[in-house]
């Protein structure tokens, strides 16, 4: 099959699986079984295109050209196919977890949150394979929209309010700040095609280019940079694999990625490198970096700690885009994938302790981990990998990022990473400290053990894929060597 055909079906097969889930809804068996059967085959197109030997010389698909010359264009580059193979791997893996959790937790509406998954990943792959401006655009409003009902799910006060935070910020920033943003670039450039290298002209400069720099780093509000993050805690009244999905797979993922990419790809690292635009985008994800790290020092829930702990994550991403050094370029690839692998497992063993002990809180946490051994164990493997430390991924990404920082002397960029670690080490250390090392305050009435068993499978993968992107990190260095800025 041909690189084009297969791009085609990346965007066709889960919006295709969304009809034959809700086709299903009277059949829960067939129902979950077409979902799995969709992910499986959604993961398969996207290794084929990512295994084909001409996946990133195939010229561009054109979708549509509805009028004045504008086109929606697919077309595969290296930081694309690793985005699209880490949310097509997690969302096979997310829906064997979901399986788990909704029927465990008796879920309402679990047909149109099966639905809305399924839309909301085929919007991702389009992010992913997006081939210019307007197509990331499109998709990137079509993701929010999708995914505005996950977050809204239980119907309740707390979910509307919180949906409404998620599109009201959304929404808003991309349509404000990120349109025009886009807009400007075509008129500055003649194109929105993305370009190795960049597209705008090599003169611009000045305020020009830090005004439309910033445009861009907040229009794409779901990369989280104070002050616009948060729509992200807000978010976490939805069901534990919704969270998961918004955290690790999908929403916030297409965020950074949306970034890194304008930034090697329409900035381009020679018109940015040394500019007064570069060392504000820095200082803005340091800033971020540290302000969600002590916040999520002071959450008492579970998912709102990591929740701040994703807005501190992402802004590592960002960081090392920003840097644009070969090395903290390296960096950003690997951390989308290592963060992806170990956020997810932190969600997967929230849901999983809620679903198991009804417990939501980290106060409440105390001795449980004598009850569900391999649940905490995910869990400390994963916050190993969020405090950078070996044997886990973040520790190779870090590293690669703390080259980016010494090769140019940033010292205190260097000090900002230190306190971030050491703030990450005190919010999640005493977690997995509780669970195993103090005595259980209530013990149930009932002993209670692991989650059920797709749910404990579930984290178990994605635990053991953290302890794999450490030792075997090839396949995100491989894509990240082909990058702009990365190549000679």
């Amino acid at each position: 099959m041909d690189c084009a055909t297969l791009m085609l079906w990346c965007l066709l097969i889960p919006a295709g699986g969304a009809l034959l889930i809700a086709a299903s809804s009277q059949l829960p068996n067939l129902r979950e079984g077409m979902t799995l059967l969709t992910a499986a085959s959604l993961l398969a197109s996207v290794v084929a295109l990512l295994r084909h030997p001409q996946a990133l010389q195939t010229p561009a698909l054109i979708l549509t050209t509805p009028f004045g010359g504008l086109q929606f264009e697919l077309r595969a580059e290296p930081l694309g196919l690793l985005f699209a193979t880490i949310a097509s791997l997690l969302w096979l893996i997310t829906a064997v977890y979901t399986i788990g959790y909704m029927r465990a937790n008796h879920e309402s509406h679990q047909t149109r949150l099966y639905v809305c998954f399924a839309l909301a990943i085929s919007s991702t792959l389009g992010i992913a394979l997006a081939g210019n401006l307007p197509t990331l655009f499109l998709f990137y409003e079509l993701l929010t929209l999708s995914t505005y009902p996950l977050v809204t799910h239980k119907g309740d006060h707390d979910a509307v309010s919180g949906g409404r935070y998620y599109l009201g910020i959304l929404i808003s920033s991309s349509m404000g700040l990120l349109l025009p943003a886009i807009i400007w670039t075509n008129q500055l450039a003649g194109t929105s095609r993305f370009v190795a290298g960049g597209i705008l002209p090599a003169d611009l400069g000045g305020v020009s280019l830090v005004l439309l720099l910033l445009l861009y780093a907040f229009g794409i509000g779901k990369a989280a940079l104070v002050p616009l993050h948060r729509w992200l805690p807000e978010a976490m009244v939805a069901p534990t694999p919704v969270s998961a999905l918004l955290h690790a797979v999908a929403v916030v993922k297409a965020g950074v990625f949306c970034l890194v990419k304008v930034l090697l790809y329409v900035f381009g690292p020679q018109l940015l490198r040394d500019s007064a635009a570069q060392q504000l985008l820095l200082a803005l994800a340091a800033g971020t970096i540290l302000y969600a790290s002590l916040k999520a020092l002071q959450q008492d829930n579970l998912k709102r700690r990591l929740a701040y702990s994703t807005v501190s994550q992402l802004s590592y991403v960002i960081l090392a885009a920003a840097l644009l050094s070969p090395a903290s370029i390296r960096a950003a690839a690997l951390h989308i994938a290592a963060h992806a692998a170990g956020k997810i497992s932190l969600f997967f063993a929230a849901g999983a302790i809620y679903t198991a002990a009804h417990k939501s809180r980290v106060s409440e946490l105390d001795g449980l981990g004598r009850r569900m051994p391999l649940t905490f164990a995910a869990f400390a493997i994963a916050s190993l990998s969020m405090i950078g430390l070996p044997p886990a991924a973040g520790f190779v990404s870090k590293w690669y990022l703390l080259q980016g920082v010494a090769g140019q002397q940033l010292w205190w960029l260097a000090a900002v990473l230190l306190a971030s670690s050491l703030l990450n080490a005190a919010y999640f250390v005493p977690i997995v400290h509780r669970a195993f090392w103090r005595p259980e305050a209530k013990p149930p009435h009932q002993p209670h053990g692991e989650a059920p068993w797709p749910m404990t499978l579930a984290l178990s993968l994605t635990a053991s894929l953290c302890l794999l992107l450490f030792f075997w990190p090839d396949l995100p260095l491989e894509l990240a060597n082909l990058l702009p800025g990365v190549t000679p």
